[in-house]
């Protein structure tokens, strides 16, 4: 039996599918390095030879201006010896211990600058989204 020759439709949608498949294994899949070229809330990140945006990215909450931490501790410590007075014991030299809880909320006031450098994680398919999101988690220095 002659083998059949594919109708155009299914040419095209061989062909998409190649194409899908070759853009699929052409997108990243680790971590790169981007750099900040503008601050959020209007983020731009280089990263190689593409700007990422706002709409492209989501980012870590705490490297953003307003980023809310509280704190909890005690602090455990002693006063200085001080010297005593008019010679009466009463007023003899002596420290006091120190022991205080504390609560104390953090506000972050700083966030990302044009320079900073940051680690760049796609992301694939939350929700099941078509286009290609990635993932700002940290700044990053190298230390050379």
């Amino acid at each position: 039996m002659p083998e059949q020759i594919p109708t155009a439709a299914q040419s095209a949608a061989k062909l998409v599918d190649m194409v899908t498949g070759i853009a699929q294994d052409a997108r990243p899949r680790q971590t790169m390095i981007g750099v900040v070229i503008a601050s959020p809330p209007d983020i731009k990140v280089q990263l190689n030879d593409i700007i990422l945006t706002k709409e492209d990215v989501y980012i870590s909450e705490y490297l953003l201006v307003g980023y809310e931490r509280t704190a909890k501790g005690v602090i455990k410590s002693e006063t200085q010896l001080r010297a005593g007075g008019s010679g009466m014991p009463a007023f003899a030299s002596h420290t006091h211990d120190i022991d205080n809880p504390y609560t104390d909320n953090i506000i972050y006031t700083d966030t990302l600058k044009p320079g900073d450098r940051v680690s760049v994680i796609p992301v694939y398919n939350p929700g099941g989204q078509e286009d290609q999101l990635y993932l700002i988690e940290d700044k990053v220095v190298r230390l050379v």
